[in-house]
């Protein structure tokens, strides 16, 4: 007669979240040459486009000069590339079947997502310190609270991109992932006023959009901000970022459902 005893199935310390998985998730990262173009060459060439022309130097908006502001503009703009790039990278994993594989593991989705998230917030950090840099080679003025402030403001809310990215790795094919998302991101700028500050109705409007949040948090240190606008602002940040990761957690548990 054959006894079957049943094991009790090995659940991780922190739902599997280990500093060794996310620094070979890093490492993993600095690997891909086409993310590294996108953190370290498309923001400062677009800072130099913008923000380098005519007498932006000498024009001011609030405590900065037009060329600081570009310089905060382009470095969240770069921030944004570098999440959204980092946290779609899920969607190659998707296509070699590597979600497959962690069906037969204890990690826990949310575990997961803090890894991916966390990366892709290195990757942020990378392209924001990238565009500061030239920009303090370049004529960029800002108080020194304000450097310091619009810096870490601008890498922290670009977690809900992070999320974001994530999220849309797993909605969209593998094959053409960035594809999409790259113009994607040129439009919510845009339509969040991170190129080109919003007016008249478009003004109402752009208040809803991911982009608006994280510009007119990253660019209050400026003194170009309302105490109104700025909780909006906060508001705006907070319930996408959760959207996006919840959205994100369900999507794992569906990727890796076990039939």
């Amino acid at each position: 007669m054959t006894t079957t005893v049943d094991r009790p199935r090995f659940v991780p310390a922190h739902g599997g979240f280990s500093l060794l998985f996310l620094g070979l998730e890093l490492r993993r990262l600095l690997r891909n040459r086409r993310t590294l173009v996108f953190t370290l060459v498309i923001p400062p060439v677009f800072f130099a486009v913008f923000g380098l022309s005519g007498d932006l130097r000498t024009e001011t908006v609030g405590s900065a000069n037009v060329t600081g502001y570009v310089m905060v503009s382009m470095a969240l703009y770069g921030a944004m590339l570098a999440t959204t790039s980092g946290g779609a990278m899920v969607s190659i994993e998707r296509g070699v079947g590597w979600t497959r594989q962690l069906r037969l593991t204890p990690l826990d989705p949310v575990a997961y997502v803090a890894t991916k998230i966390l990366v892709a917030m290195a990757l942020g950090l990378v392209s924001v310190t990238t565009v500061f840099v030239v920009g303090a080679l370049t004529g960029a003025h800002l108080t020194a609270t304000a450097w310091v402030t619009c810096f870490v403001l601008a890498w922290l809310t670009s977690v809900v991109f992070a999320a974001f990215g994530l999220f849309m790795g797993y909605v969209l094919p593998s094959e053409n992932v960035m594809q999409i998302l790259g113009p994607g991101l040129a439009l919510l700028a845009f339509a969040g006023g991170l190129f080109v500050p919003a007016s008249g109705w478009f003004a109402d409007v752009a208040r809803v959009v991911p982009t608006w949040g994280v510009a007119t948090i990253a660019r209050a240190p400026i003194g170009d901000v309302t105490a109104a606008n700025l909780g909006e602002a906060i508001v705006n940040v907070v319930v996408w970022t959760a959207v996006f990761v919840l959205g994100a957690r369900v999507m794992f548990r569906r990727d890796t459902a076990r039939g």
